[in-house]
């Protein structure tokens, strides 16, 4: 019975990522066809981050790695309007992010040589409901645009297509980036808890460094283990970033940091590496336990990071490095960034990583 019941499954998830759009009105093309940027390598499934077949990794890990987080496509169009179609598997998500950020799109245009956001796309309500369609931006100016759409955060993306006028032109842009620096973290790196795909923190200093940012977040599970190490040894970037010590006790801390640097140094003799100390979290102001575990995470850190920094070169410990501020308004639930811890990390952490670049002589 359970069998028939996963075949059953399996068939209305295919039968899903093959209905068409409903909007007549519109020409879709295939988002593959386009460019995908912020993907770890140019390999597996065009709309998943990571190439899961290449590594040894946890059931946890398949499933986060096989999600579109931090992924997006670019492509120019002379059209005044910009709709979507795209099938997302159909699961139960959690509470701490909106579902635009988890199962939704959004959409940012170049403008005077500056990436806007122009507009979302909003999912289906029903968490159960897969497939989704929605104008994205709509009676603009005509003229060529460049655009880019940033897809779901915390979703598996079976299929996407970009709509256009049935009149207008689209086709695939170059990848708008300089550099790639790779970002490897916990849930907030992850994304939790921005409005909507392209206001991560990660996203943000992609525009900001004019950088692809690829993104190695792992919900609740980043704690220096192997399957880091192997997938940052085997890829090429020109700096990697690590919020490795947001999921880590101190124990965990104090076992596994030295090494995790020396495996990945050994293999990327020169590529800076740069650590970002964890939040001082909203969350243990009253709850005392919490404050103990944070404080003693942090600690923790600091004597690692001293270690680390005494016997190898070009790794770098910001600290502090994810900013909330002071006014206990940086976060939607005492640990995850809203838009507005976002936005103070992202002020403070673009300056010190240009200056990082900047003496390795990435410009």
């Amino acid at each position: 019975m359970k069998k028939i019941i996963a075949i059953a499954v399996s068939l209305l998830v295919v039968a899903t990522a093959v209905a068409a759009p409903k909007n007549t009105k519109m020409k879709y093309v295939d988002a593959s066809t386009l460019t995908i940027i912020n993907k770890v390598h140019n390999a597996g499934k065009p709309l998943a981050r990571l190439d899961v077949e290449r590594y040894k990794l946890t059931k946890s890990a398949i499933n986060a790695f096989s999600q579109s987080t931090g992924l997006a496509v670019v492509f120019r169009t002379n059209s005044k309007n910009i709709s979507a179609h795209w099938v997302t598997d159909a699961r139960y998500m959690g509470t701490n992010s909106s579902a635009t950020f988890q199962r939704g799109l959004d959409i940012f245009i170049r403008h005077n040589g500056e990436w806007v956001f122009a507009g979302v796309g909003r999912p289906k309500s029903n968490p159960r409901v897969g497939e989704h369609e929605f104008t994205l931006v709509r009676r603009m100016d005509e003229g060529e645009k460049e655009c880019m759409v940033y897809l779901p955060m915390f979703s598996r993306v079976e299929s996407l297509s970009i709509g256009v006028d049935k009149d207008a032109t689209i086709e695939a842009l170059p990848s708008p980036f300089k550099h790639k620096i790779v970002f490897v973290g916990s849930s907030i790196t992850h994304g939790a808890s921005a409005g909507r795909p392209g206001a991560s923190y990660v996203a943000a200093l992609g525009r900001a460094l004019n950088a692809e940012t690829p993104n190695l977040g792992h919900s609740g599970q980043c704690k220096l283990q192997q399957h880091f190490v192997d997938i940052v040894c085997d890829t090429e970037a020109d700096a990697f970033v690590f919020d490795t010590f947001s999921n880590s006790t101190d124990k965990i801390i104090d076992a596994r940091l030295y090494d995790f640097v020396k495996d990945i140094r050994a293999k990327h003799k020169d590529t800076p590496l740069i650590f970002l100390q964890t939040i001082k979290r909203d969350i243990g102001f009253f709850d005392l336990g919490a404050r103990k575990r944070n404080d003693d995470q942090r600690a923790a850190a600091e004597r690692g990071m001293a270690k680390v920094m005494a016997d190898f070169k070009g790794v770098y410990f910001l600290n502090p490095g994810l900013i909330l501020g002071d006014d206990h308004a940086g976060t939607i639930d005492g640990t995850h960034l809203n838009d507005l811890g976002v936005y103070r990390t992202v002020q403070y952490l673009t300056p010190k990583i240009k200056k990082i670049l900047k003496k390795h002589g990435i410009k």
